[in-house]
């Protein structure tokens, strides 16, 4: 008897306790009293949360952007009411604000936030819009992150849309739901005067709004953009939703992207729409953005979810999660028809190209890399490139060279698309993201061979990549040559000042320069006394950043030849000697082998996906 009591006095409690969090209500409101300042008002409702006291916290980062931001740093004038009266509220860490509601049924909590920073990822408001990156303008209560809320926008005076990848609350303008704070984070907002065009593409409903102009073609755009999305749906077998949108900001200088899970931001250059290379690069951004609706939102590493939004998420894994997606931003592009089959190539071996010149990809691993994003990745500093290797490069390389390394081992059966699909089904059958052993167990299971030296030498390693090794499997040819024959490099770059000088602004591993002991900061006034000005004789510079080859006098010079600078360091002038160098960096050219044999020729069909 006193078991069945206990029992029902644990179900009694439990049922309270869910009874009480079905109760419990959050709302938001948000407003634009003053956009040409860059403010949005928010008002953040809480009902049915009867507690002494109310913790509200706003994230310190945005996932998929792998920095802390400190996004609390933004908001002003934060204040609070319980059942209509004014409460003492306190900030009990940086991120937190805690509001004394004594048991208060009802808490009305008002602050605004400063807006004015243009990228994929934070808030933006001026007079024309408004864009609100999510985790830059809500709060939740703390410990409630998987509580539902509603969000209503009042546009300003002048606008009259809303954009957003949110569910609409019927029956209520520019009103919306979310069923958890994961949910709202990960859905940003569009608010103006946006030009929105639809197009249907694998069963799914796709909204583009274009804000800021540009010379764009919405009928030509909506062909194309529905021949990218029809690829990576190809490759996955189905695609998980019934409604996206695509959020363009077009500017005078545009680029970037940042994924959602039914949503995408995307930076563009307005007037480039009408050249191929502008057109070509949109349609790629879109190609790689849309494939991570798959790959790091649903197959993701497990540390990347659910998100802790107070501190750093570590994982080793963002070599998959965005390397991969550059290297099948190429694959789309080739199978959707906007490229063939030699630049697919070339495009390859340009990212090879990359990884090889790049200093730093001796020093530091695919995993480091991605472990280190949030010190290194999204902090460089004038030493980077020298001791460190981007995630991006290095994780397209490796899965260049895994995927070659499968479809030759499965006789062009398998390929890595195999691999994908399956931790796709794997991550969404367990309800859980991947561990990088369980993505190293699939890759074997798919090519059945050991990957375990691969993983040793690309992966964890730094080992030379054998480029030539691998593309040869799919009879393709990889030729090297210096990237400046017989021409001389200090390993220098700077910017020309107002003050006709060059301030050095990073030097090269290895070169000239760092041999020398030529610093960064230093003001270079003259070369083979000569000042900089006159040693720019006739030249035009695009910019104002530059290497210091690009100077008639060093182009004259050869390798083995001395240039001397005299620089200022600290108020101090002083003398440096360079030997100039032979380039360390080499151009990579592939060429289809028309004789390859035909285990060749089945690689590289798989390769193309034909």
């Amino acid at each position: 008897m006193f078991i069945k009591k206990s029992i029902l006095g644990l179900v009694l409690v439990l049922t309270c306790i869910m009874e009480a969090k079905a109760q419990v209500k959050i709302g938001f409101e948000v407003s634009f009293k003053e956009p040409q300042a860059h403010y949005a008002e928010v008002q953040m409702d809480i009902s049915g949360l009867a507690k002494d006291y109310v913790d509200v916290k706003m994230p310190v980062w945005t996932p998929g952007s792998y920095l802390i931001r400190e996004f609390e740093k933004s908001v002003e004038e934060f204040k609070a009411t319980a059942s209509g009266k004014a409460v003492k509220v306190e900030k009990v860490r940086k991120n937190t604000w805690r509001i004394f509601s004594a048991k208060a049924a009802h808490i009305k909590i008002n602050y605004r936030v400063y807006a004015f920073e243009i990228s994929v990822r934070t808030p933006f408001i001026d007079e024309s819009h408004a864009f609100l990156s999510p985790t830059g303008i809500f709060m939740h209560p703390d410990g409630m992150i998987k509580s539902p809320s509603t969000v209503k926008i009042i546009p300003f005076n002048t606008w009259s849309k809303v954009s957003t990848g949110l569910e609409p609350v019927a029956g209520q303008q520019f009103t919306y739901h979310a069923t958890d704070f994961d949910i709202l984070y990960d859905s940003p907002i569009e608010v103006g005067n946006q030009d929105v065009f639809e197009f249907m593409a694998a069963g799914v409903r796709h909204e583009v709004a274009m804000y800021g102009g540009g010379n764009y073609d919405k009928e030509k755009l909506k062909v194309d953009m529905a021949k990218i999305v029809e690829e990576p749906t190809k490759v996955y077998g189905e695609n998980p939703n019934k409604h996206y949108v695509f959020i363009v900001h077009n500017f005078l200088r545009g680029g970037g992207g940042l994924e959602h899970l039914n949503s995408t931001t995307l930076g563009a250059t307005r007037n480039a729409y009408n050249t191929e290379a502008g057109y070509k690069g949109f349609l790629a951004l879109v190609a790689h953005e849309y494939h991570h609706l798959w790959n790091v939102k649903r197959l993701r590493p497990v540390a990347l979810g659910p998100f802790d939004y107070d501190n750093e998420n570590y994982t080793t894994n963002l070599w998959v999660a965005e390397g991969f997606t550059s290297y099948y931003e190429n694959k789309y592009m080739h199978r959707a028809g906007f490229n063939d089959a030699a630049k697919f190539v070339n495009d390859l071996a340009g990212a090879v190209g990359t990884v090889v010149n790049t200093p730093g990809a001796k020093y530091q691993s695919a995993a480091s890399s991605s472990y280190d994003a949030w010190i290194i990745g999204y902090r460089p500093n004038e030493n980077s490139r020298n001791n460190s290797i981007s995630y991006y490069n290095k994780g397209e390389v490796v899965g260049i060279l895994m995927d070659l390394e499968i479809i030759n081992a499965t006789k062009g059966a398998k390929s890595l698309d195999d691999v994908m699909k399956a931790m796709y089904l794997q991550c969404k059958t367990l309800k859980r993201g991947y561990t990088d052993a369980e993505f190293k167990a699939m890759v074997e299971k798919v090519a059945g061979i050991s990957f375990t030296n691969f993983w040793a030498k690309y992966v964890n390693g730094v080992d030379d990549v054998e480029y030539q090794k691998y593309f040869k499997l799919a009879g393709v040819d990889v030729t090297t040559e210096n990237a400046t024959p017989e021409k001389p490099v200090s390993g220098v770059n700077g910017q020309l000042t107002n003050a006709g000088t060059i301030n050095v602004t990073s030097i090269t591993r290895n070169s000239a320069a760092w041999d020398a002991g030529l610093n960064v900061n230093d003001e270079i006034i003259s070369l083979d006394d000569k000042i900089v000005n006159d040693a720019l004789e006739s030249i035009k510079l695009r910019s104002a950043m530059l290497s210091l080859e690009v100077l008639p006098l060093v182009t004259k010079k050869k390798i083995g030849d001395v240039l001397k600078l005299k620089v200022m360091r600290d108020g101090i002038e002083k003398e440096i000697s360079l030997t100039l160098k032979e380039n360390p960096n080499v151009r990579l050219k592939a060429t289809i082998n028309e004789n390859a044999t035909p285990e060749q020729k089945a690689v590289f069909a798989k390769w193309l996906g034909e």
